[in-house]
């Protein structure tokens, strides 16, 4: 048993000693703006919003609208209306956003699209509704 504790109590010793590092220890080289303009998407980017958007759209939103985000997802067949075809979408990404935010059934729309305004932060949503724009193929938008 006190063994255990003992490695236990050594490997937080060893990772408290490494957050109390001072900051001269940290790379200086992470710290420049040359390291960060090197990054393979700025953070800011419209790339990285839609690169984002992308995992968003992958954890919440394919298995009604599909993975081509055409309404033909696994469980379209299920809803009548059936999702919508979001490559072909005529909304403004202000609708868009806000049918992400408060469902259909709040503009008057399919009752079975949900609410994700509890579940997703509002970066979440304008990283979506930049993922959505992106692949749409209506654009400019």
């Amino acid at each position: 048993m006190r063994r255990p504790l003992a490695a236990l109590a050594a490997a937080a010793a060893l990772v408290l000693a490494t957050l109390a590092a001072p900051p001269e220890a940290v790379s200086a080289e992470k710290a420049t703006p040359q390291a960060a303009a090197g990054a393979l998407l700025p953070r800011e980017s419209a790339e990285a919003a839609a690169f984002r958007g992308g995992l968003v759209y992958a954890n919440y939103c394919v298995t009604c609208h599909g993975m081509n985000a055409d309404g033909n997802g696994r469980a379209a067949r299920l809803y009548t209306p059936r999702p919508a075809n979001l490559r072909g979408s005529d909304k403004n990404d202000a609708y868009v956003s806000l049918i992400i935010r408060k469902g259909g059934a709040a503009l008057g729309r399919s009752e079975f699209m949900p609410t994700w305004e509890a579940e997703l932060t509002e970066e979440q949503v304008r990283d979506l509704v930049a993922y959505l724009r992106s692949i749409n193929v209506n654009k400019p938008r």
